[in-house]
């Protein structure tokens, strides 16, 4: 079965009256006649904030701003007949209408646009995801339901996209654990927010527990999602050994360590670790900072 990722964009945009406006798929579509949030895949380099205000005016002709995240979660699409297994990011945003009114645009991938309340929405055929964000019941798609693969495909060669999550890590004393990045990596000798990129398959929040305890030998409790960066670099040079379009998409927890110990960075770490320690606030301000650790640190605004 081949693997394949995908990281898409969603938005929560509720009416007046409470209900949640939901898009239903074309016939084009990979689930066509199946009801979910609007939103779609990022496109290379593309900000997943500026990802799903482009995916409402094509899918429902809104006009939307981004208020907050809300959710980030992750599944897995098995398409059988063409031996394709498709793991899917979706970072999910609050989003409120600027103006316009909400229509179907089948060439944007919709051809239903409707306001639901919950009720309302249990009785048509919902995205997993969907479901399970608007707090009912998850129920499997009909097995013969006609799907096809998504759009995005299989990017070039010389192009990476990477989904990884991250935690600002503190204890009960308010010192911050921070790793610094090995020679040989993109931001080598700079200091690092724990965390990775996830495997095929794999939740966030389970993806950056286990390189916590892989990077630091930590054991961490996530306590609420702060904030989703992106990160361009159109010649990134790494392990590789030659240039690479690399596009980054990370997303930020805050995360305590109940039982702090000394910092140890284990081999399952692949090696792009060199160590990890726990730094008081006062320490901080001299550390040479990744712009992700400055970014969630406050020491550098987030880009617009």
């Amino acid at each position: 079965m081949e693997e394949r990722r995908r990281v898409g964009a969603y938005g929560v945009c509720r009416g007046s009256d409470g209900r949640v406006l939901l898009t239903r798929g074309a016939a084009s579509c990979p689930f066509p006649g199946v009801w979910q949030l609007p939103g779609g895949g990022l496109a290379h380099a593309e900000d997943p904030a500026h990802a799903v205000v482009r995916e409402f005016a094509e899918e429902t002709g809104l006009a939307v701003e981004v208020t907050g995240v809300r959710a980030v979660l992750a599944d897995v699409t098995t398409f059988r007949d063409l031996g394709v297994a498709v793991h899917t990011d979706r970072l999910v945003f609050d989003v409120a209408a600027r103006d316009g009114e909400p229509r179907p645009k089948p060439a944007g991938g919709s051809d239903a646009v409707a306001w639901f309340t919950p009720d309302e929405a249990t009785a048509v055929p919902l995205m997993p995801f969907t479901a399970e964000l608007l707090g009912l019941p998850v129920a499997p798609l009909p097995a013969d339901l006609p799907r096809s693969l998504p759009r995005e495909g299989r990017p070039p060669a010389d192009r990476r996209q990477r989904f990884g999550a991250y935690g600002l890590v503190t204890d009960s004393a308010g010192r911050v654990l921070l790793t610094m990045i090995a020679d040989g990596y993109p931001g080598a000798g700079r200091w690092h927010l724990p965390g990775g990129g996830t495997d095929h398959g794999e939740q966030p929040v389970a993806a950056l527990l286990r390189e916590l305890v892989e990077e630091s030998g930590q054991l961490g409790r996530v306590v609420e999602l702060i904030g989703v960066n992106n990160l361009h670099n159109p010649a990134a040079l790494g392990p590789e050994g030659r240039p690479l379009d690399w596009h980054g998409i990370r997303v930020i927890y805050r995360v305590a360590v109940d039982a702090p110990t000394e910092p140890r960075v284990t081999e399952l770490a692949g090696g792009s670790t060199a160590r990890a320690g726990w730094f008081a606030p006062e320490q901080l301000a001299d550390l040479p900072l990744t712009e992700i650790a400055a970014v969630a640190l406050g020491r550098r605004s987030p880009r617009p």
